[in-house]
Formats: structure tokens, C-alpha cells, sequence
């Protein structure tokens, strides 16, 4: 029998399995949802600003309802961080991870009730919900939503691995290639499986997120502080 520990959401297994809920959330949205990201706002933004320089305006209210639900998003969990007493007996992180478990189900459950803009509404308030609150790995900054900060970080190490031989900088680059591949597999097993399962591939995400709550909780051996070592 494995030991039940305090959740730890600031390692590499609970963040690798973020990252592939993630990376599925934001394929899923464009693939099936008007192709709008759920997380990747930067991303809304270029496609908003290319389809005003076309002059195509039919196209820009999705993005900005995106853009708009996503802020409204991370005010709600926003309020979650200020409020939540982390006594209680679920931690603040599991708390918002069953609130976008939460979100998912009822945008799989009410896919063919509501119109597009309302789903993409409730995947935006998901995605918000775990970019404002998971934004640490191993006490340094991370995103399990974002890859281009992440991308940033991986050539940081690799230039520090071969070049300055900092004894921790390829443990923390080994870290953030795994969270990017996790986040890239995702969105393949959602492009893969689109064609077959159709609205109901969200579910990868869904399980994504279970999975992390899961190995969040399991005793792992204690880690090096990555980053302090890497200073």
C-alpha cells in the first residue's frame, strides 16, 4: 500500500499530466469549438488581429468572448485564492482542479444543448482556472498552460548544461522537455482521436486532471530544489 501524503502539485508527474490536460483542452477548442484556443490567449489575440486586418469581423466576437471568459476565469479562481482556507480538508489546488473537472463535465454533458460560444465560454473558465492557480514546479516558475515560457527555459538549460556546466541546469531542463511533451502529447491524442470520438474527446483532459490529483498525493522520495540549486 502506497503512503497518502499532503498533495504536492509542484512535481514532475501531477505537472506532466497537467500539461497533457492542457495541451487536449486548447486542441480540443480549436479543433471542435470555431477554432478558438480555451488557454492560449495569446494565441486568440493573433488570430483576432489577423482576422480584423482582413476585415473579416464575423469572425472577431469569438475571440474576444474567448479572451473575456478567460479573464472572468481567473478572476473567479482569483477570488477562490483569496477566500479558501487551506486548512480545510482539501487543498486550495484540488479544490480548483475538481472545479475544472467540474467545468468539463458540463461542457461534455451540454455540447449539443448549448451553442458553440456557450462551451467555449465554460472551456475558457476551465483553462483560466489552472493557468491563475498551477505556476510552480519545484519552487520555480512554470506553466502547465503557456509552452513559449517553458520553450524559453529549455534553451536557458541547455545553453547552461554545455557551455557553464551548472550541476542542476540539465535536472531542470529534463523537467520542463517532459511538462512540453506532456503538453504536446495531449493535443496529438486529441487530434488523433477527434475523428472517432468527436465532442466527447474532452474526456482526455477530464482524465488528465484526475490522474494529476492522483499522483499528487502519492509519496514520492524527497527532490533537490531544482531551482535554488541552479542559481
Amino acid at each position: 500500500m502506497r503512503e497518502i501524503r499532503k498533495p504536492d502539485y509542484e512535481r514532475v508527474v501531477p505537472g506532466m499530466f497537467l500539461a497533457a490536460s492542457a495541451g487536449g483542452l486548447d486542441a480540443y477548442s480549436y479543433l471542435l469549438h470555431g477554432e478558438v484556443f480555451a488557454g492560449m490567449q495569446t494565441g486568440n489575440l493573433i488570430l483576432l488581429g489577423i482576422n480584423l486586418g482582413r476585415g473579416d469581423f464575423g469572425k472577431i466576437g469569438r475571440y474576444i468572448f474567448a479572451i473575456a471568459m478567460f479573464m472572468l476565469g481567473t478572476i473567479v479562481v482569483r477570488l477562490v485564492q483569496h477566500k479558501y482556507d487551506n486548512i480545510k480538508q482539501v487543498s486550495r489546488p484540488t479544490f480548483v482542479l475538481i472545479y475544472e473537472m467540474i467545468l468539463l463535465i458540463v461542457a461534455l454533458i451540454l455540447t449539443q444543448k448549448l451553442s458553440n460560444l456557450l462551451i467555449l465560454a465554460i472551456l475558457s473558465m476551465a483553462a483560466a482556472a489552472q493557468m491563475q492557480e498551477f505556476r510552480k514546479i519545484y519552487n520555480g516558475p512554470y506553466t502547465p498552460m503557456m509552452m513559449t515560457g517553458n520553450l524559453r527555459t529549455i534553451s536557458e538549460g541547455l545553453y547552461d548544461t554545455l557551455f557553464i556546466h551548472k550541476p542542476a541546469a540539465w535536472k531542470k531542463t529534463k523537467t520542463f522537455i517532459i511538462i512540453l511533451l506532456s503538453f504536446l502529447a495531449g493535443a496529438v491524442l486529441n487530434g488523433l482521436l477527434v475523428g472517432y470520438l468527436g465532442q466527447n474527446t474532452i474526456v482526455i483532459s477530464i482524465i488528465g486532471l484526475m490522474v494529476a490529483i492522483y499522483t499528487s498525493h502519492l509519496h514520492l522520495p524527497p527532490q533537490d530544489d531544482l531551482y535554488q540549486k541552479h542559481k
